[in-house]
């Protein structure tokens, strides 16, 4: 998908402060960026570069001071509370640092958990066999490994069929290998199902394995490009 240049995902003049007065920080600083469908974004930087705060006005969590977000067209900041849920439930999946799993629920009843909130969702018993987790489906959350559990949690994202794969940190609690296995399953989803993804990481690694990396310091972007020669993420090493 890179070099697409129809926007899909457009973000402008986004700002954002918390606090007042003495107290206020500028978080958000007037970014501008958009993303083509199907693209692999990922959003780099360092911790307090804007990238969380940039994700939860993505997702609808919080809004801005100034500017917007459109998604094909469509403005958050034109969207009251029952609309951006239904935002939230049409457009988008999330995949977390912590998996954030439902503990009296098996790893099937986890994903499909998920699958109850989207109109048009993909097959539970496909998205196990493509996440290696057929073999675990009975399992529960405690019974898995840290890595099991976030294949879990990609599923309950994947099933929706979202139009925007999040992903924030998704890598964060886990060991090198791991880490490379879950980047290669999102790979894969997106490849295989056409989401378009937006991951956040302060890894300079992932960078090579997406389309378009946009790269955030104190609020702003400093730099926008998109990768000619991307790299499997089989082949990242850090």
């Amino acid at each position: 998908m890179a070099g697409e240049s129809t926007s899909f995902l457009e973000i402008r003049n986004l700002k954002k402060s918390f606090g007042k007065g003495e107290t206020r920080q500028e978080v958000l600083r007037g970014m501008d960026f958009s993303v083509a469908k199907g693209e692999f974004c990922v959003l780099l930087g360092p911790s307090g570069s804007g990238k969380s705060t940039l994700l939860n006005i993505i997702g609808g969590i919080d809004t801005p001071d100034e500017g917007y977000i459109s998604i094909n067209g469509d403005k958050l900041e034109e969207m009251d509370e029952k609309a951006i849920t239904l935002y939230r439930r049409k457009h988008l999946g999330y995949v977390f640092q912590m998996y954030n799993l439902i503990p009296n629920l098996n790893v099937k009843e986890n994903i499909e958990v998920g699958a109850y909130l989207s109109d048009n969702p993909l097959d539970v018993d496909e998205i196990l066999d493509i996440l290696g987790l057929a073999d675990h489906r009975y399992k529960y959350p405690n019974q898995l490994s840290g890595g099991q559990q976030q294949r879990v949690s990609i599923g309950r994202a994947v099933v929706k069929n979202p139009d925007i794969l999040m992903c924030d940190e998704p890598t964060g609690a886990l060991d090198y290998k791991t880490s490379k296995e879950i980047l290669a399953l999102i790979e894969n989803c997106n490849r295989k199902y056409g989401n378009t993804v937006v991951m956040v990481t302060h890894n300079e690694a992932i960078r090579r394995m997406a389309d378009h990396v946009i790269r955030l310091r104190d609020g702003m972007v400093r730099q926008n490009e998109r990768n000619i020669e991307k790299i499997p993420a089989a082949e990242l090493e850090w």
